[in-house]
């Protein structure tokens, strides 16, 4: 390393947020960059480990410490390589992972891990600041054809790779536009969709074809997919929402969270909804309740305050999580403990270990949620039972496995016991034929950071089946 006593010599410093009074009148990321010079200090306290543990953290093996040293030493655009070589969209991590790498860093030991997520949105956003990423279309075609159906990570991830690879690629979105859970479910103020538009358009400069409002499954036959294209790879997510089926549920205002983020998000980038769910779902002037608290339900609250909600609490069956946690047992792995998001600074109240016992209401609409204190199983705990006032009740509990009417059914792959897709990590193969799946529609809800490695995984699976082998990075 350039600074071998680096992380002796200089503190943890990392990016921060707009005030949230300013933050919150807007949809825009709030994030204030370091600049280069900070970043290149934060760089130089990467410790050249004996064992780099961040390798293990991260999900797509990035090389953190060689583009660390690369940008101590101002070689950014050798960092980009380097990063693009294990990762095909850092912007997107560098801004919505939970940076499995930093709790991997032999600095966390002491709390003050290599801030290695900016360090990696600070090296990609620099390349496109310089005009360094530019399509790379493949100079010679293979003939082959391939369809990815979904259009979110994975898919992405996927299409980018074979196309490179030569292979003539087709990516099937039954929504308006390409991303997927990127484009509908993450908030505009956690990534803004200029980065997706931009590596969409990389894409198809570089030769994939993208269909949009082409529902496979309901719009077109998915066999007759497999007798057009040579392969075909599975990447739609898993999308099916994890319910309550509790008394009242049926009330006007409960209403799950993948309803709600995506129309806040077509409002923001000015697209028409065409779900067929037109009922705008609004928070501004209610109580709002979000049963759930994990990333999805910090997205409602961050969405819920800028429309103007009166309050908003968050409810979690799971016992609260201790603030710090015991490295000894913990680390390198990533740790359970309290975490507090931005959307939780802007104005939210958290309870654990709370179970929603029934929601009542006035007119049909809901107004009341009914809850108790839950023990060790989950179970409602006597003599503990409040009230909560809510005006609106939005469901983020997570999501149980895709969607298998439709597409599933008539392809007729093989689920596993969580009824996902079933395939390995080796050959990302299906029970059917010719068919491949990666992602959250094979190893059930997940990372970004996820859901782009089994995409390259599924790449790399995808042409060694067609050609017999690949030059494709794992």
């Amino acid at each position: 390393m350039g600074k071998v006593t680096g992380f002796l010599e200089i503190d943890r410093r990392d990016r921060k947020y707009l005030p949230a009074s300013d933050r919150i009148r807007n949809y825009k990321e709030f994030i204030i960059p370091l600049g280069r010079e900070a970043t290149r200090d934060q760089a130089a306290r990467c410790m050249n480990c004996g064992i780099p543990y961040c390798h293990n953290g991260c999900p797509v093996n990035n090389q953190i410490p060689d583009w660390n040293d690369l940008v101590y030493n101002d070689k950014w655009q050798e960092a980009l390589t380097n990063l693009h070589s294990t990762n095909n969209f850092p912007e997107f991590t560098g801004r919505v992972c939970p940076a499995p790498c930093e709790a991997s860093c032999t600095l966390n030991l002491e709390d003050t891990p290599v801030t290695i997520k900016s360090i990696e949105c600070a090296i990609v956003d620099k390349g496109w600041q310089e005009g360094w990423i530019k399509p790379e279309p493949a100079s010679a075609k293979t003939g082959k054809t391939i369809a990815i159906i979904g259009s979110g990570p994975a898919g992405l991830a996927a299409a980018q790779q074979l196309a490179r690879a030569g292979h003539e690629v087709h990516v099937y979105e039954k929504h308006g536009r390409a991303g997927g859970l990127l484009r509908y479910g993450i908030p505009d103020f956690k990534m803004e969709k200029s980065h997706v538009d931009r590596r969409v358009k990389q894409m198809e400069a570089e030769g994939v074809v993208f269909h949009y409002g082409v529902n496979v499954g309901v719009d077109i036959d998915p066999q007759e997919l497999l007798a057009q294209y040579d392969a075909v790879g599975l990447t739609g997510g898993a999308e099916k929402p994890r319910d309550l089926p509790i008394e009242g549920r049926d009330l006007d205002g409960v209403q799950f969270a993948m309803d709600f983020l995506p129309q806040q998000n077509r409002r923001n980038g000015g697209e028409p909804d065409t779900t067929g769910n037109a009922r705008p779902i609004l928070a501004g002037g209610k109580h709002v309740v979000v049963i759930g608290g994990g990333d999805t339900g910090s997205d409602c609250i961050g969405t819920s305050v800028r429309q103007g909600a009166l309050s908003v609490t968050q409810l979690e069956i799971m016992p609260q999580p201790p603030e710090k946690e015991n490295k000894q047992l913990t680390w390198p792995n990533w740790p359970l403990k309290l975490r507090t998001s931005s959307s939780h600074e802007e104005g939210a109240e958290r309870d654990f270990a709370v179970g929603t016992v029934k929601f009542t209401g006035e007119n049909g609409k809901v107004k009341t949620l009914h809850c108790a204190r839950v023990d060790a199983q989950f179970k409602p705990i006597e003599g503990s039972e409040f009230q909560l006032k809510a005006d609106l009740v939005l469901l983020a509990m997570g999501f149980v496995s895709p969607v298998h009417d439709g597409l599933l059914a008539k392809l007729g792959v093989k689920l596993d016991g969580r009824g996902n897709v079933e395939a390995n990590m080796l050959a990302y193969k299906t029970s059917v034929e010719k068919v491949f799946a990666a992602g959250d529609m094979r190893r059930g809800q997940s990372l970004v950071v996820w859901a782009i490695r089994e995409g390259r995984q599924m790449a790399h699976a995808i042409d060694k089946h067609l050609m017999g082998e690949t030059i494709l990075p794992r």
